[in-house]
């Protein structure tokens, strides 16, 4: 790498680490991904998030709807590629998964993978988990979750899920973040 190639790129982690605060100051913890998923989801699904950022299991509780007071653990993912974050000493009542675009298993030289949600997926913690279990699926940080659940967990922009039905609302709130 050239020293110009590395001035430039000083230069604008300089501008993102600027636009990283001025989200930190709204969201009140620092700019990370998942963070800015659990942000967005507690707004837009009415989550009451945990005060810690590292509470086993879940992150919040849906304060209202069909799931008032059911645990949730959010999942904000730069790929749609089939992988859920399963920790199977700390499961939640439900998984909310906001995701980018669907991706096959190829390289990401060469890519971006900026911050966008074309999906949103809700499982029920308990059944999934036990029929990852039954099919000898691993359950770890990179569980491998067939296609087929995904498609069956769908609320966004396929409502195939009718555990939670969305507002119009909710639906052109999700669209801001389209890529």
């Amino acid at each position: 790498m050239e020293s110009n190639s590395l001035a430039k790129l000083a230069d604008l982690l300089r501008q993102r680490n600027h636009i990283d605060d001025a989200i930190a100051n709204l969201i009140d913890r620092p700019a990370h991904s998942s963070h800015l998923g659990e942000f967005v989801a507690a707004e837009i699904f009415n989550i009451k998030l945990a005060e810690s950022a590292v509470q086993k299991g879940s992150d919040g509780h849906f304060t209202n709807g069909p799931l008032t007071d059911q645990s949730v653990n959010v999942k904000k993912y730069s790929l749609d590629n089939g992988i859920l974050d399963i920790r199977p000493n700390a499961v939640p009542d439900y998984y909310l998964v906001l995701t980018g675009p669907r991706s096959s298993a190829m390289s990401s030289r060469g890519t971006s993978q900026p911050w966008t949600i074309e999906a949103v997926y809700l499982f029920k913690a308990d059944p999934l988990i036990q029929s990852l279990r039954q099919r000898g699926i691993k359950l770890n940080e990179a569980t491998s979750v067939r296609r087929h659940y995904w498609d069956e967990a769908e609320i966004y922009p396929t409502p195939t899920n009718p555990a939670l039905v969305l507002t119009p609302e909710q639906r052109s709130v999700l669209a801001l973040f389209k890529g």
